[in-house]
């Protein structure tokens, strides 16, 4: 074909044309989403978007603007209506899922929330022990509540708190207790987008962080017929139980995966499992619950099948009720709801078997939607943990890619061909959940397990076995049989653990040390949310688009200077590394900037003077003056990039470069500086950007 110059242009219009077609494909795929009702998985979607924006506020709304926006969004929905639009309707609900979302945080906390502590307190208290969070040789970690203070103890505006206590007596959930108490307030992030305790603690209802000094006395024990109360009785016979037949990290991942309490895990031992891919087999979740509960619905259906008299009995029903029973079972060991990833999958178990109960197809988009829509209205703060987040990007990918026509149909073939097929499944089923979290795993732990396939293909069967010898060991408890299961068990956990190093010293020059930034997880809830909408191979356009992005424009850059707010600690780039100007190597602070980071912080910065006053260190781009007393403001205020000042500093102090002061660390907590060449000053990130929201410790 010619132009209007006679010049041919066939490439011109191929190009037109593809484009054309792929359009017209999309916009096909859209609409058939939409018209198979597929827009109701979209709902968990839009309800965490308004959780989001609610949550990166700079200030807490007013009543008011929660009062315009409703009526907005109810206004957006009559209108839609009234005007009988099927495509405005659609939108309207939209919309009012994620305004839904926007208000849910706000109201959690009303209902929920605590007032935070921001004076330390120290007297003698009663409370009552609301749980039991763990209990090992350092002490028993338990939430309290109703405390009311004795003899000199101040009045406390908490709702709760969360306190070690000494290990004899053993409290229990229900009992009233009374000892001296110290606590502290809830500490923030350690970085700016790290993990955010008072965040968290706020809507759990904690409002400080203690230990009780001295001893503690039980004024009264709580109703033995209270069902929290005997269920962590058990869960404390069977770790004794476990402690008794096992030890080292043997009985640590042994309690894990039985009773979901994972504090005598070793930093060692879960540096090796994070780096070979396994560190999801000690938090309960669907893999667990899956061997228990299928196993158990498999077990006895074969069982049932095999009996005469049961043939024309219900059995698929029968196996999905006991394997039911069996998943909340699992869960009350496991802690019940204050277990998120537990409880999110037993709820996602609960759909599969009533959907096997109804005859209905089990894994299914719309399950995954109705577990997050449960789990989102019940904790919506559990939306920012990032147990919720790998969790649900892995079932949404695997359901999602379950849902795409097979290439062939499953075989029966021989032993050798169904086992190949189900090393296969493992591998498969493995990569696809690595590569969903893969982004939410490096945002939050800042680690990648390049061969977390492998990993798991080779500890599977050892972690399948760990499961049934853990259950038999269980249901061996009471005869005193359990000893040799759970010495089986044990072998089990041991040989997963090699596995683990031998995977991990694998790819010991193949991990990273990724550092995203906070608007890469937005794009992978974007991405995640086409891919559960759309129906069919399309589905992948947007997640193949994104992560190219995410390559080339989503990582963050690694800080030059950190100061904390609660230490002298002050780390500057020296080289590769960093080195301490003040402060220590060993403390809470250096230790989280080092493992972050995966820099060596070094004791001493080679750039470092100091004398007893400040300490100044220049690097060949910048120099920083840390104040200690007043004396050293006249000399160092001036000629510095930097000036950091942890007491008072005079007016016009820093006024040659910036400074820091002991109100910007009281009020923002860490900061982290990048110098900027071009600018000529650094960039400062204080890891609390506002004061104005009700999780925030007020500054004393």
């Amino acid at each position: 074909m010619l132009g209007a110059s006679g010049i041919a242009r066939p490439r011109l219009w191929h190009a037109a044309g593809w484009l054309t077609l792929v359009w017209q494909s999309l916009y096909e795929a859209v609409v058939d989403a939409a018209e198979q009702r597929r827009l109701f998985v979209l709902l968990p979607f839009s309800l965490i978007f308004g959780l989001a924006v609610y949550a990166l506020l700079p200030a807490e709304p007013e009543a008011f603007h929660f009062i315009i926006g409703s009526l907005c969004v109810t206004g957006c929905l009559v209108l839609a209506t009234l005007s009988h639009s099927l495509a405005g309707l659609r939108v309207a609900t939209q919309l009012c899922a994620a305004w839904l979302g926007f208000c849910l945080l706000a109201l959690h906390g009303l209902a929920f929330g605590t007032a935070m502590l921001s004076v330390p307190a120290y007297g003698t208290y009663e409370a009552r022990v609301d749980e039991v969070l763990s209990a090992d040789a350092s002490g028993i970690r338990a939430v309290v509540s109703s405390m009311r203070p004795i003899e000199d103890a101040r009045e406390l505006p908490i709702r709760r708190a969360r306190i070690l206590l000494p290990t004899e007596p053993r409290v229990e959930v229900g009992d009233l207790i009374e000892t001296r108490i110290r606590l502290a307030s809830v500490p923030g992030p350690i970085l700016p987008g790290a993990f955010d305790g008072q965040f968290h603690a706020y809507f759990s209802g904690i409002g400080a962080y203690g230990n009780a000094i001295g001893t503690v006395e039980i004024v009264a024990q709580g109703d033995d017929g209270d069902i929290a109360r005997r269920v962590q009785a058990l869960r404390n016979h069977i770790g004794e139980r476990i402690d008794l037949a096992l030890e080292g990290s043997s009985a640590a991942i042994g309690r894990a995966i039985m009773m979901g309490d994972q504090s005598a895990i070793s930093d060692e031992t879960r540096d090796v499992m994070a780096a070979s891919g396994l560190a999801h087999v000690y938090s309960i979740s669907g893999l667990h619950l899956s061997i228990v509960a299928g196993g158990i619905f498999w077990l006895l259906r074969l069982a049932l099948a095999s009996l005469p008299m049961a043939l024309t009995w219900p059995n698929k029903q029968i196996a999905a009720i006991a394997g039911l029973s069996a998943a909340f079972g699992y869960l009350l060991l496991a802690g019940g709801m204050d277990n998120v990833p537990a409880f999110r999958s037993t709820l996602m178990l609960a759909l599969i078997f009533g959907a096997v109960l109804a005859g209905r197809r089990a894994l299914t988009m719309r399950n995954v939607a109705i577990a997050a829509l449960v789990i989102i209205l019940i904790d919506p703060a559990s939306v920012f943990r990032a147990s919720f987040q790998l969790s649900f990007a892995a079932v949404v990918a695997l359901i999602g890619i379950y849902e795409l026509p097979r290439l062939s149909p499953p075989g029966t073939g021989g032993s050798v061909e169904r086992l190949l097929r189900f090393i296969s499944a493992t591998a498969w089923t493995s990569f696809v959940a690595g590569a969903a979290t893969l982004l939410f795993s490096a945002y939050h732990f800042q680690q990648t397990a390049p061969l977390g396939v492998l990993g798991n293909v080779l500890a599977l069967p050892f972690v399948g076995l760990i499961m049934w010898f853990g259950v038999l060991a269980i249901l061996a408890m009471p005869f005193g049989l359990d000893g040799p299961l759970l010495k089986l068990m044990g072998w089990n956990i041991d040989r997963m653990v090699d596995v683990a190093g031998l995977v991990a010293g694998w790819s010991a020059n193949l991990t990273g040390n990724p550092i995203l930034a906070g608007w890469t997880l937005l794009a992978g809830l974007g991405a995640f949310a086409w891919f559960a909408f759309i129906d069919g191979r399309w589905r992948l356009l947007v997640p193949v688009i994104v992560l190219p992005i995410v390559l080339l424009f989503g990582f963050s850059p690694r800080p030059d200077v950190l100061i904390a707010d609660t230490t002298q600690a002050v780390a500057v780039r020296d080289g590769t590394g960093m080195g301490l100007v003040t402060g220590r190597t060993g403390s809470f602070a250096v230790d989280v900037w080092s493992q972050h980071y995966q820099t060596e912080i070094a004791p001493t910065h080679s750039g470092t003077h100091c004398d007893s006053v400040g300490c100044i260190v220049k690097t060949e781009r910048f120099s920083i003056a840390v104040i200690r007393n007043a004396a050293a403001f006249a000399e160092d205020c001036v000629g510095q990039d930097l000036v950091v000042a942890r007491i008072l500093a005079p007016k016009g102090c820093g006024a040659s470069g910036q400074i820091i002061t002991a109100n910007d660390l009281a009020n923002g907590g860490v900061q982290w500086l990048r110098w900027d060449e071009t600018a000529g000053r650094f960039e400062i990130r204080p890891a609390i950007e506002t004061l104005s929201r009700p999780w925030r410790v007020l500054p004393r």
